[in-house]
C-alpha cells in the first residue's frame, strides 16, 4: 500500500487546477438538479473556487516544481500567468451575471464552461511537454466554442461560434501536425529534451514542425495572419463573452507560446526570431490601420487586441530575460485596460437597449462624466501616454527589443502606436466634443466596480509598478 502511494504523482503543484476541476463537477450536479434557477448560486461558488485557486497559487513554494513525470511544471512564470488568467475569468463571470439575466440567456452551463476553459488555460501555462500542452489547448477550446455561441437565438452569435469552431479546428490540426514532426525528429515531447536535441544543429523537419506549432499558437493569440476570426467573434458574441475572449485566453496563449519557444527552442532563437518578428509587425500594422474605419466599439477592440498581441510579441522576439519580463508586465497592463473598456461597453444601455457604436458615446462627458473619465483614461493608456500604465507596458517590450538590437521592430511598434492614437483619440473626441446622445442608464454595481478598479489601476500604476515588475522579473528568471 505504501509503495503504491509513493508511486503516485505529487499533486501539490496542480492543486489549483484540481480544486477547479472538482468544483466544476460539483456544479454540474447542482445545475442538473436545480436547473437555471441555480445560476446565481453557481456563479458565487465558481468565483469562490477561482479565488481559492488564486490563494493556492500564492501559497506554492518558490522555485521550479514538476509533477506527472515532468509533464506539468509549477514555477514563477506559470504562477504569474495563471494569476492573470484567474483574474480574467473572475471578471468574466462578474460582468456576465446581470447581462445574461437581462438578455434571457442565463444558463448554468455558462459558468461551468468558464471554469473548464480556465482549467485548460492553467494547464497551458504549466505544460512542460507537447502532450500536456495540447490537452490544455483542447480543454480550453472545446469550452470556448460553446461559450461563443451561448446566445442561441442570435444569428450573429451562432455565426461567431461556428467561425471560431471551424478555424479553431484547423489551428488545432496544424498544432498537432507540428508537434508530431518535432517529436519525430527529436525523439521527445518534453521541452528540456527537445532543447538538448536541437542544440548544435537540427534538420529541416524540426523547423517545419516549429512553423506549424507557431501557426497554431498564433491562432490562439489572434495574431496576423491567423486573426480573421477575431472581429466577427467579438462583435457576434455577447459582450461579457467578448470580454472573456479578449482577456483570460490571451494570457494563457501568450504564456504557452513564451514557454514553448523559450523552454524548448531557445537554442534555435535565430531561426524562430524572424517568424515572431514578422507576426509582431503584421499584427501591429493591421491592428493600427484596420481599426480606423470601425464604428462598432467591440470590433474596434478586436483590432486593438490584435495590435496589442503584436506588442507582446515584440518582447518575445527579443528572446531574452528582459524580453519575457516585458511580456509579463505588458500582459498585466493589457488585462486591466481591456477589462475596463468592456465594463464601459456593458454600461452603454439606453432605455433598456444595449448600444455598441462609438457614436453612442457622444457627449458622455456631460451625461455620464464618471464613465467618460474612465474611458478617456483607458484610451490614453492604450495609446501609451505617460504616466498611465499603457506607457510602461510598451516601454518595457520596446526596450527589450532595442537591447536585443531589433531596432526596426521597436521603431515599427512606435509608429503603429502613433497611428492607433487616431482611433483611440476619436473615442475621446466623441465623448468630450460631440453633441450629447441620450444618457446611459446606471450600470450594475459589479460592472461599475470593474470599470473603476481598472481605471484606478491604469491611472495609479506608478504606485504598484515595483511589485508588478518584481513579479515579472521572477517570472522571467524562472524560464532562463
Amino acid at each position: 500500500m505504501n509503495q503504491t502511494l509513493s508511486s503516485l504523482p505529487a499533486l501539490g503543484p496542480a492543486l489549483p487546477e484540481i480544486v477547479l476541476a472538482v468544483t466544476a463537477l460539483v456544479l454540474v450536479l447542482v445545475g442538473a438538479f436545480k436547473g437555471d434557477q441555480a445560476k446565481k448560486l453557481i456563479d458565487t461558488i465558481a468565483i469562490l473556487a477561482l479565488v481559492v485557486a488564486g490563494f493556492l497559487l500564492l501559497d506554492q513554494s518558490p522555485g521550479k516544481v514538476s509533477t506527472f513525470n515532468d509533464a506539468f511544471r509549477a514555477d514563477s512564470f506559470a504562477r504569474a500567468m495563471k494569476g492573470l488568467t484567474l483574474i480574467g475569468s473572475i471578471a468574466a463571470i462578474i460582468l456576465s451575471s446581470r447581462f445574461l439575466v437581462e438578455q434571457k440567456i442565463a444558463r448554468f452551463e455558462y459558468t461551468i464552461l468558464i471554469l473548464l476553459s480556465t482549467i485548460g488555460m492553467m494547464m497551458m501555462c504549466s505544460a512542460n511537454e507537447l502532450i500536456s500542452l495540447y490537452l490544455g489547448v483542447e480543454l480550453q477550446s472545446l469550452a470556448l466554442y460553446v461559450v461563443a455561441s451561448i446566445q442561441r437565438d442570435s444569428a450573429k452569435s451562432a455565426e461567431a461560434g461556428l467561425k471560431y469552431f471551424v478555424l479553431g479546428a484547423l489551428s488545432s490540426g496544424m498544432l498537432l501536425y507540428g508537434m508530431s514532426l518535432v517529436y519525430g525528429f527529436t525523439g521527445s515531447v518534453t521541452f528540456p529534451v527537445i532543447a538538448k536535441a536541437v542544440t548544435g544543429g537540427h534538420g529541416a523537419g524540426v523547423m517545419i514542425g516549429l512553423v506549424f506549432i507557431v501557426a497554431g499558437l498564433a491562432f490562439k493569440m489572434s495574431v496576423v495572419p491567423f486573426h480573421m476570426w477575431t472581429p466577427d467573434v467579438y462583435e457576434g458574441s455577447p459582450t461579457p463573452v467578448a470580454a472573456f475572449f479578449a482577456t483570460a485566453p490571451k494570457m494563457a496563449a501568450v504564456a504557452m507560446t513564451t514557454r514553448i519557444l523559450i523552454d524548448a527552442f531557445l537554442p534555435v532563437l535565430k531561426d524562430w526570431q524572424p517568424i515572431i518578428a514578422f507576426a509582431a509587425i503584421a499584427s501591429m500594422g493591421l491592428g493600427a490601420f484596420a481599426a480606423i474605419g470601425q464604428k462598432n466599439i467591440k470590433r474596434l477592440m478586436a483590432y486593438s487586441s490584435i495590435a496589442n498581441m503584436g506588442y507582446a510579441l515584440v518582447g518575445l522576439a527579443a528572446g531574452t530575460q528582459n524580453g519575457v519580463e516585458g511580456v509579463v508586465i505588458f500582459m498585466t497592463i493589457y488585462l486591466a485596460m481591456t477589462l475596463g473598456v468592456f465594463a464601459v461597453i456593458l454600461s452603454m444601455q439606453v432605455n433598456g437597449v444595449r448600444v455598441e457604436n462609438i457614436d453612442d458615446l457622444a457627449g458622455a462627458s456631460r451625461t455620464n462624466p464618471g464613465l467618460a473619465f474612465v474611458m478617456a483614461a483607458l484610451m490614453f493608456s492604450l495609446i501609451g501616454i505617460p504616466p498611465l500604465a499603457g506607457f510602461f507596458g510598451k516601454f518595457y517590450v520596446f526596450a527589450a527589443a532595442v537591447e536585443a538590437k531589433l531596432f526596426a521592430l521597436a521603431v515599427i511598434g512606435i509608429v503603429s502606436s502613433v497611428v492607433s492614437a487616431f482611433y483611440y483619440l476619436r473615442v475621446v473626441k466623441v465623448m468630450y466634443f460631440d453633441a450629447p446622445a441620450p444618457a446611459f442608464q446606471t450600470a450594475g454595481g459589479e460592472v461599475r466596480a470593474v470599470m473603476w478598479l481598472s481605471g484606478a489601476f491604469v491611472i495609479l500604476f506608478v504606485v504598484v509598478a515595483n511589485p508588478i515588475r518584481s513579479m515579472a522579473a521572477a517570472a522571467a528568471k524562472s524560464l532562463f
